[in-house]
């Protein structure tokens, strides 16, 4: 029987929560609140690396542990939280990673991310085909994230929603610094870490590994993994050159599946019996290597990056055994240079991105229900296994090339303008391997490619403010999963499925308030042609189907506020979000005006923070107003309501770099699904949250 709460922690107590990585960060983290707010740098725009101020989108730039600090680095959900326009949503579910959306898109994603870039310090996670797996994605070490809200293809190439890129905290200035960490909680929830850092001379190094055990907070749900993160690098004259390393063994992650609202609300904790049955779960082994150059040559600032990897994926689901061996590499290059032009000051910027990947993908039937059956059956011809005949044999080759140049233009002192241009080009071919009177060849090519251009215009109000317009357009192709999965059991690359596209217009004012406060609004309307859909199909046991809505629209706001008084700051995001179909009948049946599917219309988040010499506390809350989990709008998952506190202290003087630390998640026991699967079959549409739980840790380090 799991063991479903910690002793030493009474559920009575008033325990605020979360703990301190190390004490070096937590006195970076209180420095941080202490001090007056100035503006922030970014460079995920693609063009010269300027203030937040400058770039006339919608951008957002958080510092994780300085907003709230302590966190545990276990899923992108706490990473990614209070970031308007922003949702990520835990699943519960220790197979699947927490969805991840901007502005709606990417809510439809069944695993992994869709819709969205990702990066970690400029090298794409993403894949050519648009999916992010997050599992590998080690967050230890990640101290900034730099988010771009809204369409990206215009400079990064498919992805409709937005752009999120990861930094590496800085190394410590010391030759040495090391923390050791520990966390226990709820389920059986056992975390350790090791994390190390330091400069000599111009050398820099970090790195840190964890290994993560957890019960679940579901049944069905345990969880083993191992993760590394190792960066390297060295400054020579006025160039930065650098080698990264992420790595995940991950040899188990049971999948609790979706439940129906009433499975939900007789038992969040339940599981759905087919996962149960036919054991779904998946087990990885991933590593990802890049190597990143940056510096100058008359006046040219130049910076580029190869990366490489591999992953193999074993993965029992309700349908079958999908088996994936995936290997995977890419490059990227841009030029940066001033010039003055017509008698302006412009900052032209040119680049192209290259990626490659090559699956071997088997799917096997799924036998563990059989086997206890004495006798053997076509689809399980060995007494016993669990994967039966092979039902998919194919190699599924994706590779994607882009170029893209983007001009700055400094019209007098208070006027810029931005314009840009990228034309990509998605490549997708299928080997099939199992061919014959039963198996049609799947075999087949498919290329997919388009031209996306931006432009964006900024005034300056003053030294701390900017009012900004844009017009952007992005593209999104299938991924080759989708492609491949046709609901008529054809074979063959869909021919019928279509890249979605959009354009948005969007308009924004942001800036300083004094020397405390930080502000942030955007508005914005996005026109969306061949929207991709997710359905599912009674009988086919969870495997997902696409296809395209006529026309979709989606209109917005977002705000979000940061204020710093003392050593407490409060940070607060707000989306609004009415998104609809216009032009959408599938089976003949007219969905047009119906609200679009695994989005709130309103969503609030707000963190507290105080600080002081030698801890810290933090309270925070969600809000999400009731979601669509269908195209019909005829299943509505509720509006919720959920607290979390946490709390972190350094108990001795003479041990400074001891820290406790201590939490509690969803305060109040709501029962609510934050995450929704769209359009999910036999009404298995809904995720629930853990209910109330508990945890604690520790934290010692030191350094020379």
């Amino acid at each position: 029987m799991k063991s479903r709460s910690i002793r030493f922690l009474h559920p009575t107590a008033f325990i605020v929560a979360l703990a301190s990585l190390s004490v070096t960060r937590e006195v970076a983290a209180q420095d941080s609140i202490a001090t007056n707010i100035s503006p922030v740098v970014v460079t995920v725009t693609r063009g010269s690396s300027g203030s937040v101020l400058d770039a006339p989108f919608a951008l957002t730039v958080i510092t994780p542990d300085s907003t709230r600090p302590g966190g545990r680095h276990v899923a992108v959900d706490e990473t990614l939280a209070l970031i308007p326009g922003l949702t990520a949503n835990s699943r519960s579910n220790p197979s699947q990673d927490p969805r991840v959306s901007i502005r709606g898109f990417g809510a439809r994603s069944a695993f992994g991310v869709r819709g969205v870039r990702v990066l970690r310090d400029g090298m794409p996670l993403t894949l050519p085909d648009g999916q992010t797996p997050l599992d590998y994605l080690s967050l230890e070490s990640v101290g900034r994230v730099e988010v771009m809200r809204g369409s990206a293809s215009a400079l990064y190439g498919n992805a409709s929603g937005g752009v999120i890129d990861m930094k590496t905290i800085a190394p410590a200035a010391d030759r040495f610094s090391g923390d050791i960490r520990q966390w226990f909680g709820n389920d059986g929830f056992n975390r350790t870490v090791a994390a190390a850092s330091g400069t000599a001379g111009r050398i820099y190094y970090q790195g840190d590994a964890a290994h993560t055990r957890t019960l679940g907070a579901r049944d069905h749900a345990r969880q083993r993994a191992n993760s590394i993160f190792a960066r390297g690098g060295v400054v020579a004259g006025r160039g930065e050159y650098s080698i990264s390393v992420l790595g995940l063994d991950m040899p188990e992650a049971q999948n609790p599946g979706a439940l129906t609202l009433a499975q939900m609300r007789a038992d969040r904790r339940a599981a759905d019996s087919p996962s149960v049955a036919k054991r779904a779960r998946k087990a990885v082994k991933q590593i990802q290597v890049g190597m990143s150059a940056s510096g100058e040559l008359a006046e040219v600032a130049l910076s580029g990056s190869v990366f490489a990897g591999a992953r193999s994926l074993d993965n029992p689901l309700t349908f079958g055994i999908v088996e994936v061996g995936r290997h995977s590499h890419g490059a990227s290059a841009r030029a940066s240079t001033n010039a003055r032009l017509f008698g302006t000051v412009n900052r032209f910027s040119a680049g192209a991105d290259f990626q490659w990947q090559n699956d071997l993908r088997r799917n096997y039937s799924n036998c563990n229900e059989a086997r206890a059956l004495t006798s053997a059956t076509a689809a399980c011809p060995f007494v016993g296994m669990e994967r039966g005949a092979v039902t998919l044999d194919q190699r599924e080759l994706v590779s994607s090339a882009g170029i893209y140049a983007v001009d700055e233009a400094d019209l007098g002192e208070r006027f810029r303008i931005t314009a840009g241009l990228r034309a990509d080009k998605v490549q997708f071919e299928v080997r099939d391997r199992l061919t014959g009177a039963s198996n049609p060849d799947d075999s087949g090519e498919r290329s997919l490619s388009s031209v996306t251009p931006i432009v964006g215009m900024l005034a300056r109000l003053g030294a701390k403010h900017s009012l900004y317009a844009n017009f952007s357009s992005a593209f999104e192709t299938p991924t080759a999963t989708e492609l491949g999965n046709q609901p008529d059991g054809s074979a063959g690359i869909n021919r019928e499925l279509r890249p979605q596209r959009s354009r948005t217009v969007e308009t924004g004012i942001k800036g300083l308030a004094g020397l405390r406060l930080r502000y942030d609004f955007a508005v914005y309307s996005t026109r969306v042609t061949d929207e991709l859909v997710p359905f599912e199909i009674p009988g086919s046991n969870g495997r997902r189907y696409f296809r395209n809505a006529g026309r979709t629209r989606r209109d917005g706001g977002e705000a979000g506020l940061e204020l710093s008084a003392g050593r407490a700051r409060l940070t607060a995001a707000y989306s609004y979000s009415r998104f609809r179909f216009n032009r959408y009948s599938p089976g003949g049946v007219d969905y047009a005006d119906n609200h679009i599917p695994g989005a709130a219309r309103h969503r609030f988040q707000a963190a507290l923070t105080s600080t002081w010499s030698r801890g810290f506390a933090v309270a925070d809350v969600e809000s999400a107003g009731r979601v669509f989990a269908d195209d019909a709008n005829a299943v509505v998952a509720s509006a919720y309501e959920v607290a979390n506190l946490r709390t972190g202290f350094s108990p001795l003087h003479s041990l400074p770099r001891l820290f406790l630390t201590a939490g509690v998640q969803n305060l109040f026991d709501r029962t609510y699904a934050p995450s929704i699967v769209v359009n999910a079959a036999r009404q298995k549409y809904f995720e629930p949250a853990p209910s109330r739980s508990f945890y604690a840790g520790l934290s010692v380090g030191g350094g020379w």
